[in-house]
């Protein structure tokens, strides 16, 4: 008889499988890097940077389809957040938060429409990585807290300018909301889990970085870049870290709704009780 020999998987080769995991995630992000990078290389007469990058963007989406690099469904999401960003693009360029000096035929109060996609490209990060490492949640709050937390966030980005910052305090709250909640995902036919407001943290850090490499490349400018490039404050870390919990909370929501309808009886619609959630 042979025996079967189990090949044994060390730490490096794991590592290196979830870069290139994360990497393929990443998709629409880096043709957005490329394009800023490129951008400020190559000059297209007659056709201003904002518009050559958002014709870029609009291209790789339609890419993305054409090859189903992203479904359908994950499209209507990226979509719904390339809108939430681009309101909050309008009101933070009127309140002087930042700034795009640069002219466009594509801007609309200041704002050109190729900012929504670097909203949307974190949706499609994050739509990407739940399904290149399989991604699975447990202990997922019920919806009043999800939502009702992603509405308070959302509105702080407005009313802070106004009334107090909240961001540490819906901080707090979120880590109450979502203590005995983790996220489970797969590399290299190893199961992985970790709390998901450690993952909110992280993915907060590094759209911060990329943050820095953006406003290097002139995709906007915050008022203290105007006369020359300086490293982003770190306190913008706390933002987006609060922006990618709006973010997630939206994907695993409609997940979340889209499992129920797979799994629902095809004759009365209606979950199966043994399916339940308590």
């Amino acid at each position: 008889m042979k025996q079967t020999v189990t090949k044994q998987v060390g730490p490096l080769y794991r590592f290196i499988v979830f870069g290139l995991l994360e990497a393929r995630s990443c998709i629409f992000p880096a043709v957005i890097f490329l394009t800023l990078a490129a951008s400020k290389l190559i000059h297209i007469p007659g056709l201003p940077r904002y518009d050559f990058i958002l014709i870029i963007c609009i291209l790789a989406q339609a890419l993305m389809l054409a090859f189903k690099w992203e479904t359908w469904d994950e499209f209507k999401v990226i979509c719904m957040f390339h809108i939430i960003g681009l309101l909050l693009e309008l009101y933070k360029v009127h309140m002087g938060s930042w700034s795009y000096p640069e002219d466009g035929w594509s801007k609309i109060g200041g704002v050109p429409l190729y900012s929504g996609f670097m909203y949307a490209s974190v949706a499609s990060y994050i739509c990407q990585s739940w399904r290149h490492m399989n991604l699975r949640i447990t202990g997922w709050p019920r919806a009043y807290w999800t939502v009702g937390i992603s509405v308070l966030i959302y509105l702080n980005f407005f009313t802070h300018h106004y009334l107090w910052d909240l961001r540490w305090w819906l901080t707090l709250l979120l880590a109450i909301i979502f203590f005995r909640t983790f996220v489970y995902f797969d590399v290299a036919g190893k199961t992985f889990r970790m709390p998901l407001v450690l993952s909110f943290v992280l993915i907060g850090f590094f759209i911060w970085v990329a943050e820095n490499i953006s406003t290097f490349f002139g995709a906007w400018q915050y008022p203290d870049q105007h006369h020359a490039w300086r490293l982003v404050h770190i306190g913008k870390i706390s933002s987006w870290f609060l922006l990618v919990v709006i973010s997630i909370i939206i994907v695993a929501q409609l997940k979340k709704v889209k499992q129920t309808e797979q799994t629902a009886d095809p004759v009365t619609r209606s979950v199966p009780a043994d399916q339940r959630n308590g």
